[in-house]
């Protein structure tokens, strides 16, 4: 893509209303527009993430079992009485009729509907287990929307529910929804873990919240410094193996970690005092178990190998997968802008012009932007007729994991020069070998 031709409206001043690092890089990055209090367009820059992470989210729930499906935005209310939430939600809960003044609502999340689905549908033990999930926007009407897509009121997000016959079978589904977790927050780059928590409106004894640490985060989080330093990696996991599912869980939650609601004191000060942590933390996603809660107020039962009628054993699972645009933000920013992970980047490698207009440096730059495509990569070019600072500027805040620079000078000798983001450091080399570097970098990703 040519900056000449693309729709990046960066700002030069940081916005007014911006309180966090990552709601002011959106803005100024021109990834998002408010349109009212916590409901944003998503620009050209912003949306690219937004589907890089939607697409990592999908890769791991399939590979992990999951069925996607999708359901509407718009529920009807009587599902929600049914399930007795109608009236608990609170005022979160946008209500609203249609034009045969039959109430509807703008969900909040899926449980009842998932729940009515799976009731019309199945009823045998033999089409068990069964997952769903989707990726949907949903509404909350929060009383004080702020800090961007952080805590805004239209969201995107990915909300999974499992179906088992019995106990174990849900809570197998629980621990392989936290191994795929792991596995996609891993491939964001991101060091987010599996705190104890409350499980809120949803309900169940079963929760877990995956929590970034930020010194922006909402919650205060209690844990053992030990459990940042575990890493899934590239190990091969068998999801059906219900023995090797629950040993990664067991790895990860052994660990205290947890949440300021369930913080126990007593259990905090057993860990060695230089390992007791206290932060901030930003939730991106929480799983649940909790039975038949749903399943018993809603009629969803399966007929088991005995022949007796039981309401399924149900959980939820949700990845607030906008809100991860924040959370990466705020863990890897600097005071120039963006440092995006090369998973979620928008683009894999900028490149600079120095010279417009200059035959030898406009050749080079068609060059490599061609043989990038050529390997799959699509860079972003900097063709604009715009002084380098402008140029280093921008690149510095949208935060592009690399950069070629391509000038007179280094042509004359050759090479281009190939920047990391992250560390600053440069390279020269030639623009073949800058080519082959970025597609190495990227050739697993």
């Amino acid at each position: 893509m040519r900056v000449s031709r693309y729709f990046l409206p960066v700002l030069k001043e940081n916005p007014a209303e911006a309180q966090i690092v990552s709601h002011r890089y959106m803005l100024r990055a021109g990834m998002i527009k408010q349109q009212a209090a916590g409901i944003y367009s998503w620009l050209p820059l912003g949306l690219r993430v937004l589907n890089r992470i939607q697409a990592i989210v999908n890769e791991e729930q399939i590979r992990a079992g999951h069925i996607p499906l999708l359901m509407p935005t718009l529920q009807p209310a009587d599902l929600w009485r049914e399930s007795g939430r109608y009236d608990d939600y609170g005022q979160e809960m946008l209500r609203i009729k249609d034009r045969q003044d039959r109430e509807m609502l703008y969900g909040p999340t899926n449980e009842e509907m998932i729940t009515d689905i799976f009731r019309s549908h199945v009823t045998s033990y033999k089409d068990l287990p069964l997952t769903l999930y989707h990726i949907q926007w949903k509404f909350r009407d929060e009383m004080r929307p702020r800090f961007g897509v952080m805590r805004g009121r239209e969201f995107l997000m990915k909300d999974g529910y499992n179906f088992d016959v019995d106990k174990p079978a849900a809570l197998h589904a629980y621990n392989r929804h936290m191994v795929s977790y792991l596995r996609t927050y891993e491939r964001m780059g991101l060091t987010a873990i599996p705190m104890r928590a409350d499980s809120g409106p949803i309900g169940g004894d079963d929760t877990h919240e995956f929590l970034v640490l930020a010194s922006t985060g909402e919650s205060e989080v209690f844990f053992d410094s030990a459990v940042t330093e575990l890493k899934l990696g590239n190990r091969e996991v068998d999801y059906d193996n219900r023995e090797e599912v629950a040993a990664v869980c067991k790895e990860f939650t052994t660990l205290y970690a947890r949440t300021d609601e369930t913080h126990d004191p007593a259990l905090f000060d057993a860990i060695p005092e230089e390992r007791r942590k206290v932060a901030r933390g930003i939730e991106v996603g929480q799983i649940f178990y909790f039975g038949t809660k749903y399943s018993e107020a809603m009629g969803a039962t399966v007929v088991t190998k005995d022949g007796a009628k039981v309401p399924v054993e149900m959980g939820s699972h949700g990845i607030g997968v906008s809100r991860l645009l924040g959370a990466i933000i705020e863990a890897s920013h600097d005071d120039k802008g963006i440092i995006w992970p090369e998973g979620v980047t928008p683009f894999p490698v900028g490149i600079v012009n120095l010279k417009q207009g200059d035959a030898a440096a406009d050749a080079a730059c068609e060059g490599l932007y061609k043989a990038l495509a050529a390997k799959g990569l699509e860079a972003l070019y900097d063709d604009r007729d715009e002084r380098a600072g402008a140029k280093f500027a921008t690149m510095d805040l949208i935060g592009l994991p690399w950069r070629i620079t391509v000038g007179p000078r280094g042509l004359a000798n050759g090479v281009v020069e190939l920047t990391s983001r992250r560390t600053g450091v440069s390279e020269e080399m030639t623009p073949e070998a800058a080519v082959a570097r970025i597609a190495e970098i990227y050739k697993d990703i």
